[in-house]
């Protein structure tokens, strides 16, 4: 019998704004965009990964949620001028587990626009139509166009990657 898919708060938003998307499901075990990607059989960089990070004392009172390729790290020194302040931190994982309520490796801005945090993209998204996203829950991910994860998301395209080997 075929495993049914599951539903999570992400596929239900598209879902209710018809706008397409694949899913696409992995062992649950993976936690990582690289092993999503080997997993998936798709390039690193188009599976993109969601980073919470948060303010330095003083700065903005929410947390950022950065959406970066996985083979990318986050520059905050970018991602704090792209957002107005002067100083941003990553988020541990018992931080941004905390403050989504999703799993590491599951966190998707998908499924969590009822926060109202800000969402950035990595200007490299525009690379290509598609990209590949959390769905909300390890083990499953979404291919969607980058337009629509813009749209939904209401995500501030900006360059806060850099790539690992830089």
């Amino acid at each position: 019998m075929p495993r049914k898919t599951p539903t999570t708060n992400a596929l239900r938003l598209l879902d209710s704004r018809g706008i397409a998307y694949e899913t696409l499901l992995y062992s649950p075990e993976i936690h990582s965009a690289q092993g999503v990607a080997e997993a998936l059989g798709l390039p690193v960089e188009r599976v993109f990964k969601t980073l919470v990070s948060l303010p330095a004392a003083g700065e903005r009172p929410r947390p950022l949620l950065a959406i970066v390729p996985g083979d990318s790290e986050l520059d905050l020194k970018v991602l704090a001028k792209a957002a107005g302040g002067k100083k941003l931190r990553m988020a541990t994982q018992r931080e941004a587990e905390a403050a989504t309520g999703l799993l590491v490796g599951g966190i998707s801005a998908l499924a969590l626009l009822q926060k109202h945090w800000a969402v950035y993209l990595d200007a490299s998204a525009h690379d290509a139509d598609w990209l590949v996203v959390s769905a909300g829950q390890r083990g499953i991910n979404l291919r969607l166009a980058v337009g629509d994860l813009v749209a939904a998301t209401g995500a501030v395209v900006a360059p806060v990657a850099r790539r690992v080997s830089e």
